[in-house]
């Protein structure tokens, strides 16, 4: 009996998890016509179809579903081993591919991973920054980045950051043209700075936390982003209230461009976690990973 060729099986994954035939010819390294041929013989060869195409989209059918589910996480399980196999050379060597937000790669990520990719020369890091809840088995990502209270319970979550606090801030031209809040409630009569995370249909509301009361207000204002980067800026030219981890607007407080409010409704709590599949054989250079992002590994100190 003539052996099998898996990769059609291995294109068919590919497009079934990325959900687009031209972007898995890009991770496959050949062309999409090539990938389409593929995925149509093996269907031909099954007398099955797996996926439903459209000008816009695919998407799996029910046999499509069925094989995903019995032969994607083989695929995984291979590519773990081969990498594990870099144990037996002279240094690791591999990619780890993390999803996680803009701010944490400055403040964390960089600096407690710096000196690793000096030491480790065949590591590589891939970051992807996204503010969705990225299902990164699905995505076949290493790992992720998120509050502990988010992620989910069959995940391991190592923390990588010390706890956190909330900041409400405006610039001082705001707040003199607008009364300063009092309380979590007063600031639905202010114009505030939001973000869409695109994991929720809309906006969510600011939580705070005074001894133990915990209170969600829903703000609206004139400006709402998808991702942290310009809301500080935006703050600083006085266009409204805005609400971020303290850090984010570290500077802008130092030297008084943003004056901070409500800080007594800030309590800290659980900072940002690594977190990956419990599942899943560590490669070497993800082991080294984590091992330099933990919290009780702080960054070396510049002389």
């Amino acid at each position: 009996m003539a052996k099998h060729n898996f990769n059609d099986l291995l294109a068919f994954v590919t497009v079934a998890r990325v959900g687009s035939f031209t972007r898995a010819a890009v991770q496959l390294g050949v062309t999409q016509s090539a990938v389409s041929q593929v995925v149509s013989g093996l269907e031909a060869r099954l007398k099955i179809r797996l996926l439903t195409r459209t000008t816009r989209s695919v998407s799996l059918t029910a046999a499509g579903e069925r094989l995903l589910e019995a032969v994607g996480h083989r695929f995984d399980e291979i590519e773990a081993e081969v990498e594990a196999l870099t144990e037996l050379r002279d240094k690791p060597a591999g990619t780890v591919r993390i999803t996680c937000g803009d701010n944490i790669i400055k403040t964390t990520l960089l600096p407690k991973l710096t000196l690793l990719l000096l030491q480790y020369p065949d590591i590589k890091l891939e970051f992807d920054i996204n503010y969705g809840f990225r299902d990164i088995v699905a995505d076949r990502f290493d790992a992720g980045v998120r509050f502990s209270d988010t992620v989910a319970q069959d995940m391991i979550a190592v923390p990588i950051g010390p706890p956190i606090r909330m900041a409400v801030v405006a610039a001082p031209s705001y707040f003199a043209q607008n009364p300063i809040p009092e309380h979590p409630r007063d600031l639905a009569a202010h114009r505030c700075i939001d973000i869409r995370f695109p994991t929720y249909d809309g906006v969510d509301a600011w939580e705070f936390e005074r001894q133990g009361k915990k209170l969600k207000v829903r703000v609206d204002g004139q400006l709402v982003f998808n991702s942290t980067t310009h809301i500080a800026d935006a703050a600083t030219s006085g266009l409204g209230i805005a609400y971020l981890p303290e850090d984010e607007f570290a500077v802008q407080l130092a030297d008084g461009r943003l004056i901070r409010v409500l800080e007594e409704w800030c309590e800290p709590f659980s900072g940002f976690h690594l977190y990956y599949p419990s599942r899943r054989q560590p490669s070497p250079a993800f082991s080294l990973v984590v091992d330099a992002l933990r919290i009780d590994r702080l960054p070396p100190r510049p002389d």
